[in-house]
């Protein structure tokens, strides 16, 4: 199978990339590199935005069978302060992979989105079926991709599993920008610096591994789940303070966060039901999340040994 990864040089997508090569696949990645260069070698790059025209010309002489989108404005802050880049990105990007999957006659797209879009749930876990309730531009466009990949499956027979992820974290996820709790609080324990809780620590959130993630993916760039949203957590909420202290085991280091107020339109509280993607997919999350830090802390302490020798 030839599939084409759209942010196959940022952390998630690139952990897909290897994936799907291991697995026998040949692989295309698409890629700005404004927010990573995990580029494999040997693997064929277009480098350029998710919503340039070009790609609908690529795809159509290469033809890729299925399309992994994860290309995507990630932040929800800044899709606040600037929700027309934010719309441009996600929402004519998606619309611009879609094109490409109609011109490459490609069989599937395999849709990122986001617990976000559940907003403040009624109760948790977050069922795959819930009321969608945007409440930033991130979120709605997020929403919007689902739509269209929606409309482009009854308009043009394009099949399409919409993967609806939770908190991901591990390896290749690095502290810049609006990167996860877990790579910050990793990063900073390892260096001695000081850490910061907002809030008083009783806020959750669903850590979910990325190489059960992209086993997810991998999964669904199949005939299966074909027209679903799907969940990809592990339906456990763990709070802010726990996960301080389960880093902060893993790197050795002082579990004595600072505490600052809460942050505006922080949610309380967060965990999606990932039962009916165990029945669509056949899969479940593999790696605990002591076992998953571990590997995320060491993969950051030789990542950052160069800097401190």
């Amino acid at each position: 199978m030839l599939a084409l990864v759209t942010g196959a040089a940022g952390f998630i997508g690139s952990h897909l990339v290897d994936r799907l090569v291991a697995d026998g696949h040949e692989v295309i990645g698409v890629d700005d590199l404004s927010s990573g260069d995990n580029v494999r070698p040997g693997v064929e790059l277009w480098e350029m935005d998710v919503a340039d025209p070009g790609l609908v010309e690529k795809a159509a002489v290469r033809r890729p069978a299925v399309i992994c989108h994860l290309a995507a404005q990630v932040s929800v802050r800044a899709s606040v302060a600037d929700p027309l880049h934010d719309a441009r990105t996600n929402v004519v990007g998606t619309a611009n992979v879609l094109e490409a999957a109609r011109a490459a006659g490609g069989r599937k797209v395999v849709f990122t989105s986001s617990c976000a879009v559940y907003g403040v749930p009624d109760a948790l876990p977050v069922p795959p079926d819930a009321e969608l309730r945007p409440a930033s531009p991130y979120a709605a466009s997020k929403v919007s991709g689902e739509v269209y990949a929606q409309t482009y499956r009854a308009l043009h027979g394009i099949d399409f599993t919409t993967l609806t992820l939770a908190n991901v974290y591990g390896p290749r996820q690095t502290p810049e920008g609006e990167a996860g709790v877990v790579s910050i609080f990793t990063d900073a324990l390892l260096a001695g610096r000081p850490t910061k809780v907002y809030g008083d620590g009783t806020q959750t959130r669903d850590y979910v591994y990325v190489l059960d993630v992209v086993d997810a993916f991998a999964r669904a760039a199949d005939e299966r789940g074909g027209g679903l949203r799907l969940n990809v957590g592990t339906g456990v909420e763990t709070t802010d303070r726990d996960l301080h202290t389960v880093v902060a085991e893993a790197a050795g280091a002082p579990d004595d966060p600072e505490f600052a107020p809460p942050r505006l339109g922080d949610l309380p509280a967060m965990s999606v039901d990932p039962r009916r993607t165990g029945e669509a997919l056949g899969w479940t999350p593999r790696v605990g999340l002591r076992e998953g830090v571990a590997e995320t802390v060491a993969w950051a302490r030789e990542r950052n040994a160069p800097a401190r020798r």
